[in-house]
């Protein structure tokens, strides 16, 4: 019997996909990367995922994780030598449990990350990872990727959200670390191995997550300024002054929200006048743990004072729900509305807040000067420094010119970040996209490290090669 037929007599041939049926998992959501496999296969159960790996390491066969498949770097894509058996996890979608005295939840890798914070809310908590590709994205990935969002600001990424995991290793043992736990110091953090693994180590199949208290009261602004430098200082003077209830902060480039609501007239800049036109706008997100009014007052107070001393020249606070959802609807349409233009070369950085705006200056500059005219799209979470710092064709440049040279536009903007002590990846991942670019910027030593640990939980190379490391 043959490894696709052991796998229908495990499963069912019905979860078991080839064919037609399994294209849709074999390229990634961007359209780069495109795989093959021997099949498409839909466990129900970690048992069942442990018994598929197990199944693979007997024939040799690599394995791939899938969840929603969102993922910018091809991370969930096999390669194209057709011997991969690629691993849905959509099928393990359900909250297991929910315990609002130890505000955590427990969830499989499959869940739909908008389902966690519609289950925690319906249990009088908030779930904060939220991220634009919340409708379709999976907590798996959100996991593997160690994924970031618009609230990290307050409350972490996602491996600061997560206490225990579910994990199916290698050699399909099933490794039980469900433990809601703040404190627990009994040896390795694994949890933390595992987690921004991108499936190169195992499985997450479950995960206890924390829980938080909703907010009394959120004040959601958009703020017109004048220069990167001054949405920087008015950053720390909004950590001062909002302390632990500032919850997000993000910052878009004028030009980026105008192509927005060009593309999408229903959606609109909530400025009249010259502040519509403004070069930079942030988007900052207040959640108070006191009252309505608490949180009027201190927006008002703060935000008043930072007008009065020129950081922003106007503001547009939100006076109701449907006005703070259409704010951050026009920032979280940036990357759609990026799609529906053309194509363009994408870098997810980190930088340290204090050297964002001179590293903006100093790689705008740098790409003028061997690409000239090219456009600079630039939004991102500015409270924990990551950017999405994008740039498309110029006017006398078609698509594929630029395509052709997107290695010479990484290789500027890598080493513009490497200069500044940043990092090329903040909370994409590293997938095929990345992997070669590793070398340049990690050290010798820090490389060494991961490839041991890497031979030392897959010693085979089965789990999801040829992501993060160079084989």
């Amino acid at each position: 019997m043959n490894l696709v037929e052991s796998l229908q007599d495990l499963l069912g041939s019905e979860q078991v996909l080839t064919g037609e049926l399994a294209a849709p998992y074999l390229t990634d959501w961007r359209g780069r990367f495109q795989g093959q496999a021997q099949a498409v296969v839909r466990p129900a159960s970690a048992e069942e995922v442990a018994k598929v790996v197990k199944l693979c390491a007997l024939h040799r066969a690599p394995v791939v994780p899938s969840g929603g498949n969102t993922s910018l770097c091809g991370a969930a894509t096999p390669d194209q030598s057709g011997q991969a058996v690629v691993i849905s996890l959509a099928r393990m979608n359900q909250v297991r449990s929910i315990d609002t005295d130890n505000d955590t939840m427990v969830v499989e890798a499959g869940c739909i990350l908008q389902s966690l914070q519609e289950a925690a809310r319906g249990a009088g908590r908030l779930f904060p990872l939220s991220l634009a590709a919340e409708g379709s994205c999976t907590i798996g990935g959100n996991l593997a990727t160690n994924a970031g969002g618009t609230q990290v600001l307050r409350y972490g990424n996602a491996r600061e959200l997560t206490l225990g995991l579910e994990v199916v290793t290698a050699e399909g043992e099933i490794w039980h670390g469900l433990r809601g736990l703040r404190k627990d110091n009994t040896g390795y953090d694994l949890r933390d191995l595992y987690i921004g693994s991108e499936g190169t180590l195992g499985i997450i199949t479950a995960a206890a997550m924390k829980l938080y208290p909703l907010p009394v009261a959120q004040r959601t602004a958009m703020l017109a300024l004048n220069t990167l430098e001054d949405a920087v200082a008015f950053l720390s003077r909004a950590r001062a002054g909002f302390g632990a209830s500032l919850t997000g902060f993000e910052v878009m480039e004028g030009h980026v929200l105008e192509g927005v609501v060009k593309l999408y007239p229903q959606q609109r800049i909530p400025f009249d006048g010259p502040s519509a036109k403004s070069p930079w706008f942030a988007l900052l997100e207040l959640s108070d743990s006191e009252s309505a009014e608490h949180a009027q007052e201190r927006f008002e107070t703060v935000l008043g004072a930072a007008i009065e001393d020129g950081l922003i020249t106007d503001a547009a606070i939100a006076e109701n729900i449907a006005q703070s959802k259409a704010m951050w609807h026009l920032r979280e349409s940036i990357p759609l509305s990026e799609a529906e233009l053309g194509k363009s070369i994408k870098h997810d950085v980190s930088i340290p807040i204090s050297v964002i705006a001179a590293f903006v200056r100093t790689t705008n500059a740098a790409l003028q000067a061997s690409f000239p005219g090219i456009k600079h799209i630039i939004f991102g979470h500015l409270g924990d420094g990551n950017l999405h710092y994008n740039v498309a064709n110029a006017p006398d440049q078609t698509e594929e010119d630029l395509m052709n040279r997107q290695y010479e536009v990484y290789q500027i903007v890598h080493d513009s970040v490497h200069a500044h002590q940043g990092s090329i990846s903040a909370e994409h991942g590293v997938g095929q996209l990345k992997r070669d670019e590793l070398p340049r910027y990690k050290s010798e030593l820090e490389l060494t490290l991961m490839k041991r640990i890497k031979r030392a939980l897959d010693p085979d190379n089965l789990m999801n090669p040829g992501k993060i490391l160079q084989s």
